[in-house]
């Protein structure tokens, strides 16, 4: 059903390049196909939840008429996601996918909210649920094509790379766990006139706010700036390094302003005594090839170090060796020596990692000791930063 949806309604799907305007039309089948298949549910539940007196079964179509609104929510995020940069927005839109889905999740909370407060209202006052054999059915096939769509839309998010479809994909299977709860509330209303139904309600209403917080923990993080897939991170440096005539990397930085609008910053270390417009020309290639194979903007800033000389190169092994014993996951770049007639100043930057225990300023006196002890004419000059990755 899945291949068949896609194959009506997406004529380019199989070309093999994923551009803003295909995960577009994703976005867009993805919401229509919820919007439908949500209120079919939501008017049969509503029916039989009406002629069971099943508060547990009118709570679960309020749930799916608020997935309606969820649906309608994320398609609106997807076509306002594809739209070009402009003037005001020179990074594009993508981002607005992030907001879409943080506007599902507190419909999402709402409607849990409210559903705690109807569940307690029925325990306290409890009536008598209709046992019948429609509403079994109707719950049964809520959750199969609550199941099927959580498999769409698992589907379309690996596809596209999409926050707002992986939320419909934990909304989905957390409305097949709350309908199941239902079915097992009208089941027990057969067989004992405790107020199950109120007691089931609580349980449907509980797994919508644990989807919302879920939601809301997946959506937030993009948006205050999350840490780059370490993967993608592997196959930028690997990438970068692959080109003769760049012999490191640092400062690297990767901005997500959605799946299709990501920008990386970066500094390559290229041979000081290098033909400059030889290694500004590898460093265009670079760019160029970010772009065509992970479709990443890149901005690659190119620093020169100095390969040729023995004593800088076992200046930089034995500082390196020096800030390993402190911590391995030290590491430091941009060595410069610039020698005096009493001293000569080691200037370098040193990358701790977060949450590091000691100062900065106590870690640059440790390292100058220990620098010291090579010889006592270098003085140390250090910038400590984080790693950005």
């Amino acid at each position: 059903m899945t291949k068949l949806l896609i194959k009506l309604f997406i004529r380019d799907s199989g070309n093999g390049k994923m551009t803003a305007r295909l995960r577009e039309k994703y976005g867009v089948l993805s919401g229509c196909v919820g919007i439908v298949l949500n209120i079919l549910l939501a008017v049969a539940k509503l029916i039989v939840g009406t002629i069971a007196n099943s508060i547990a079964i009118t709570a679960d179509a309020v749930n799916n008429f608020s997935d309606v609104g969820s649906s309608a929510v994320s398609l609106i995020g997807a076509k306002v996601s594809a739209k070009a940069p402009d003037k005001e927005h020179p990074f594009g839109h993508g981002r607005i996918e992030y907001i879409a889905a943080l506007v599902v999740s507190f419909i999402i909370l709402s409607c849990g909210l409210e559903l705690i407060k109807t569940s307690v209202d029925k325990i306290l006052h409890p009536e008598a649920v209709v046992f019948s054999y429609p509403a079994v059915i109707v719950l049964v096939l809520s959750i199969l094509g609550k199941l099927w769509l959580a498999l769409f839309n698992r589907n379309v998010a690996k596809r596209i790379s999409s926050v707002s479809n992986k939320a419909v994909v934990a909304d989905s299977l957390s409305d097949m766990i709350s309908t199941t709860a239902t079915l097992i509330a009208l089941i027990c209303a057969r067989f004992t006139s405790l107020p199950i139904d109120g007691y089931m309600g609580i349980v449907v209403a509980v797994f919508i706010l644990l989807t919302g917080i879920s939601v809301i923990r997946e959506t937030i993080s993009p948006l205050l700036g999350e840490r780059p897939d370490p993967e993608l991170v592997r196959e930028i440096e690997r990438e970068i390094l692959s080109h003769p005539g760049i012999t490191g990397v640092h400062d690297l930085m990767v901005h997500s302003y959605g799946p299709s609008r990501v920008f990386v910053s970066v500094h390559a270390e290229v041979p000081a005594d290098a033909d400059i417009n030889v290694s500004h020309d590898t460093i265009d290639n670079v760019e160029r090839i970010l772009h065509e194979k992970y479709g990443l903007l890149a901005s690659i800033h190119m620093d020169p170090v100095v390969t040729n000389d023995a004593h800088i190169t076992r200046l930089r092994d034995q500082i390196t060796q020096i800030v390993h014993q402190i911590d391995p996951e030290l590491s430091i770049h941009d060595l410069r020596v610039v020698d005096g007639p009493t001293h000569s100043n080691l200037i370098f930057d040193l990358v701790i990692p977060y949450r590091f225990k000691i100062p900065a300023a106590a870690l640059s006196e440790m390292v100058d000791r220990e620098v010291k002890k090579l010889s006592p004419t270098y003085n140390t000059v250090i910038t400590v930063e984080n790693s950005y990755i």
